[in-house]
């Protein structure tokens, strides 16, 4: 007998050009690698029935439980710049909406569960490499704080799958997320000048997302700045997304699609681990101007929705550039945490910044520096040549001193602020190694430590631990 969930799809409610309908893909063995009870539990499911046959079998895409939408969202995109007139869910397929006990609306929906309308010349499928990649880090990344989808379930599929590493194991991530409307989806039907369904696209975003935004340029501004704290909130931990393509931007504000993302070890702006990224487009420190180039994407698809063309410019730009204030106190707020400063003072960037000067020349660790300075006020062991530091120190205790704060309330909120544990490129891959080996201990282990980085449990010493030189993790990969 077919599931029944409490899916209450509004999507699907929208002009049908908005998505294809489409059911996932059957495969032949699924095997249930692991299930994210708690969120199963925030959202309204109940962990035992995800864990049953029938559980598995709907995670695995091969049954659509009842009141299901089982349908693949339409999008565009500029990626790397350049335009992509026609992308769309090509892997994923939305198997509904749910309305946890919290009120909240978030989507359900399969990853790598086959192709679709959209898959152009791909097979639909992920293997379980990029999958386990996914829940490892979107899971850290709500741990840290940090808005983002989450993975609710890993299935292997019991196919074998043909990618650039040879034949692979399939595997199906169940994600969820406020909603998987992008920039992009608004791009695809701003280029065809399908002025409708990009109104009924824009009311349904506000209904869902911004209620109290006022009309299209209400979201616009929400929009913005929802990613303006989004990406301050990246840039405080040391994250680095790699693929911010406007089809990988979600207008909730929420990160997304985990490809060829990774953690900083060694501290450098012009960091870069996406193997596609050639030219450095989305290194570390560009991402910030990134995300306005992107929302300035989103506030042309709008323009058809403002009314007359010239003040609807002149009002879309106000608000594009309202990013620069917005994520620049956001980003003050985050280091001025990092550094136990409890208010503002003039001068606090420039602290900030000499720091990060300090850490860039020494390739000092990034998240080992800050958690040092969190838990003795020394972090002279991260740097070969100390002194550099240890002066910048003197100025650091000064501006603490100035504020009245205290050691011990200044190191409460540092701890609060830097995390111990991040999930690091080498340990993550060692990770998926093991998996390739049918050994899931090492992924269980470190999803384990990740749920906890702020205050480690424990026996997780090791995951604290910056990459032994052989271990270095220089270069990520797409999952397609």
């Amino acid at each position: 007998m077919p599931l029944r969930l409490p899916f209450d799809t509004t999507f699907a409610r929208l002009p049908e050009r908005l998505y294809a309908a489409q059911r996932p893909t059957p495969v032949p063995a699924p095997r249930l690698i692991a299930l994210n009870r708690g969120l199963a539990r925030q959202i309204g499911l109940d962990p035992e029935m995800l864990a049953s046959d029938e559980g598995i079998a709907m995670l695995a895409g091969n049954t659509l439980p009842e009141g299901s939408a089982g349908l693949s969202m339409a999008y565009a995109g500029h990626q790397f710049g350049g335009w992509a007139p026609r992308l769309g869910d090509g892997r994923a397929i939305l198997l509904g909406e749910v309305v946890g006990p919290d009120g909240r609306r978030r989507d359900v929906q399969l990853k790598g569960a086959g192709r679709t309308p959209f898959s152009r010349s791909g097979d639909g499928r992920a293997w379980i490499g990029p999958v386990l990649r996914e829940y490892l880090v979107s899971e850290a990344m709500a741990a840290l704080g940090v808005p983002t989808s989450r993975a609710l379930a890993c299935v292997l599929t019991g196919d074998d799958i043909l990618r650039e590493e040879g034949m692979v194991p399939g595997a199906i991530l169940t994600r969820v997320a406020a909603s998987h409307i992008r920039v992009g989806t608004f791009q695809y039907f701003a280029a065809r000048q399908d002025h409708e369904a990009l109104a009924a696209l824009a009311d349904h975003v506000i209904a869902r997302h911004y209620p109290q935004a006022d009309g299209p340029l209400g979201l616009l501004r929400a929009v913005v700045a929802a990613q303006a704290h989004l990406i301050a909130g990246w840039m405080a931990v040391g994250f680095i997304h790699g693929v911010m393509n406007t089809d990988n931007m979600t207008v909730s504000g929420e990160t997304i699609d985990y490809g060829p993302c990774a953690f900083m070890d060694g501290y450098h702006p012009r960091t870069v681990f996406s193997s596609i990224d050639m030219f450095g487009r989305y290194a570390y420190a560009n991402q910030p101007q990134i995300g306005v180039w992107n929302l300035a994407q989103f506030a042309t698809a709008l323009l058809p929705l403002m009314g007359e063309k010239s003040a609807a410019i002149e009002a879309a730009t106000e608000a594009v550039h309202g990013f620069t204030d917005i994520y620049q106190a956001a980003w003050l707020a985050a280091f001025r945490a990092k550094l136990g400063l409890g208010r503002a003072e003039d001068g606090d960037a420039d602290l900030i910044e000499a720091l990060l000067a300090l850490m860039a020349g020494a390739n000092a660790d990034f998240t080992r520096t800050f958690r040092a300075m969190a838990e003795d006020g020394d972090a002279s062991a991260e740097f070969a040549d100390p002194a550099p530091w240890q002066a910048w120190a003197q100025g650091w205790q000064a501006r603490l001193a100035r504020e009245g704060t205290d050691k011990a309330t200044a190191r409460a909120r540092m701890r609060a602020a830097n995390p111990a544990i991040i999930p690091r490129n080498h340990q993550v891959q060692a990770a998926i190694v093991a998996a390739l080996g049918n050994d899931f201990a090492p992924f269980e282990r470190l999803h384990a430590a990740l749920a906890q980085p702020f205050d480690p449990a424990p026996g997780t010493d090791a995951y604290r631990a910056a990459p032994a030189p052989a271990e270095v993790v220089r270069m990520t990969f797409c999952g397609t």
